[in-house]
């Protein structure tokens, strides 16, 4: 099973506040997950779910025929995929596969890559470019350690995976790799080939931020 959290987008990636309103990020947060379950669909290797209770993920996941784990909560990243792997052990689910809805640039023959070198009992860790944080998780059993997501998760993690005395995996997935949170990681999204939906996006905010600060240094000179 694929579990994908999904947090209210209303309030999605605070971390862009500097540079972004609160629309133009519930967007962006949009397009990304447009642009991941794309991909996710493409694959079509593996059962998935959307944790979530923000309407449009959950209108999402519907439109392809992915399922949706409530979390009327929406704590947190931990939370929720806490609760998921609960579900999907009392579903005698035993695989699960965690990624984030912010990695618009996944690509299905990385989702591949990651099942075809997935031990039969242990685990698969894909950091983050920056290797502190984890954007995918594979884990069989499926509760074979807890996760704890936040920017410095990918070391104990991997701590946690190589305590099971079971298998673990590290790939480096250059799609995977790149979770939008900050400014630079805009600008990659914005800079690296391709035109998703959330590429375009970064571009145009991107480029009207250019805009303000060009027409606010020329009303500023004297």
């Amino acid at each position: 099973m694929i579990l994908i959290p999904v947090k209210n987008l209303g309030s999605a990636k605070q971390r862009l506040s500097a540079i972004l309103p609160q629309a133009s990020r519930t967007e962006l947060g949009e397009a990304m997950l447009q642009d991941v379950l794309v991909a996710v669909a493409e694959f079509g290797g593996d059962d998935v779910s959307l944790v979530t209770s923000d309407p449009f993920a959950v209108a999402l996941a519907a439109k392809h025929g992915f399922d949706t784990v409530r979390d009327d909560a929406n704590l947190s990243e931990t939370d929720a995929i806490a609760m998921a792997t609960t579900v999907c052990q009392d579903r005698g689910i035993r695989k699960t596969l965690v990624i984030p809805g912010d990695v618009p640039l996944i690509e299905a023959v990385e989702l591949a890559t990651i099942y075809a070198t997935s031990p039969v009992a242990g685990s698969v860790l894909v950091p983050a470019h920056d290797r502190r944080g984890t954007n995918a998780i594979f884990r069989s059993p499926a509760g074979l350690f807890p996760l704890r997501f936040g920017n410095d998760s990918f070391l104990p993690h991997l701590a946690a995976a190589k305590a099971t005395g079971q298998p673990c995996v590290v790939l480096s997935q250059r799609g995977i790799g790149l979770d939008i949170d900050t400014a630079q990681d805009l600008r990659q999204l914005a800079s690296a080939p391709g035109n998703r939906s959330s590429q375009l996006m970064a571009r145009k905010f991107l480029e009207q931020s250019v805009a303000e600060i060009t027409s606010q240094a020329i009303s500023a000179t004297p």
